[in-house]
């Protein structure tokens, strides 16, 4: 089935929000670009290294999202997760000093890019594997229903996984007993390096959903004021009703898939106007337009996130590797007496 890949008019109005609130999701799509813009620089430097995927140009799904959600709700996300994490309340020196893999970083150096992990924020990854925060996802709201604790788990996953066993088992568990999950699929169009249409027999995401019986939504995922409202009423639901919904966030990431990625599978001209329709721009336009927001203040606010990343890079700058005599802890090792068996 063919699907339209040209990008949608860009949202006008003004923005239906207090102005703290207004400027809170600014300076969280500014902090994530920032920092992204800067890891992709670090990375040609090879200060950062191994696999590294970008968030920019999605900026608007969570920084739209994360304010929905309370400090006592899960969040899982895909390997993709920097903004996700940082939005959530990991701080970036140590999402930067994980990116270097120092023992400072969250995942004491040890996941990088692709394994941000958190458990006092309730962060739970930064998954590497397509698909396989899923079940951790229901595993998580069955263990939150079985105690009684008033806690959604929020998902976050590519349309790409959308084709793995994995999400339709999770999604028929959820629908079963009843899970407070709310699934978030950041439908991109290009699952790595293939178009939706080519992947996918059925491009209507929300119709495989309620295929399960799952409560299913759709919103524009490059405004982040849409985003905002469709995640604040989704996470409501789930907690009222105690059942899974899914949301789908229509949004475009203006990068390859990683930095290994030559990018041939997109028109470059297709890109060019997905970039006019950017989250960023369109939004700092309606707030300039409504007079809640300067010239001046927009420069202010940029001035003072690309401080919060030269911190974050100084600080991973600084940090220390793991010793060699520690590279073995926490690996798990066959009790006393019985051997491993050759390969």
């Amino acid at each position: 089935m063919s699907i339209d890949h040209a990008a949608p008019p860009p949202p006008t109005g003004p923005v239906p929000l207090a102005p703290e609130l207004a400027l809170q999701l600014l300076a969280g799509m500014l902090r994530i670009r920032r920092m992204e813009e800067k890891c992709a620089e670090l990375y040609g430097q090879t200060k950062i290294r191994g696999f590294l995927h970008l968030y920019i140009g999605e900026e608007a799904v969570a920084a739209g999202a994360m304010p929905a959600f309370t400090p006592q709700d899960n969040i899982v996300a895909t390997y993709r997760e920097h903004g996700h994490a940082l939005l959530r309340g990991v701080g970036m020196e140590r999402i930067m000093a994980e990116m270097y893999g120092k023992r400072e970083g969250c995942s004491r150096g040890r996941g990088g890019s692709m394994h941000l992990f958190d458990a006092a924020t309730r962060f739970y990854g930064g998954n590497a594997i397509v698909g396989g925060g899923l079940p951790l996802a229901a595993g998580l709201a069955l263990a939150a229903k079985l105690q009684r604790e008033p806690r959604l788990t929020a998902c976050f996953f590519g349309e790409g996984a959308m084709a793995e066993g994995a999400f339709h088992e999770a999604m028929n568990l959820a629908a079963l007993w009843q899970l407070p999950v709310l699934f978030c699929c950041e439908n991109n169009l290009y699952a790595m390096g293939t178009a939706l249409e080519r992947s996918e027999s059925q491009t209507d995401l929300c119709s495989k959903a309620r295929a399960y019986g799952v409560e299913a939504r759709s919103v524009d995922g490059m405004d982040v004021v849409a985003v905002h409202d469709a995640a604040r009423l989704a996470a409501q639901w789930v907690r009222n009703a105690g059942q899974p919904l899914f949301l789908e966030l229509r949004t475009y990431r203006f990068r390859a898939h990683s930095m290994f990625d030559a990018e041939l599978y997109r028109d470059k001209a297709e890109v060019e106007a997905w970039k006019k329709r950017g989250p960023i721009h369109t939004y700092t336009a309606r707030l300039k337009a409504q007079g809640l927001l300067t010239e001046a203040q927009f420069l202010e606010l940029d001035r003072q996130v690309e401080g919060e990343v030269q911190r974050a890079v100084d600080f991973a700058e600084a940090g220390a590797w793991e010793p060699v005599e520690d590279l073995l802890k926490d690996v798990t090792r066959p009790p006393a007496g019985i051997v491993e068996a050759a390969p």
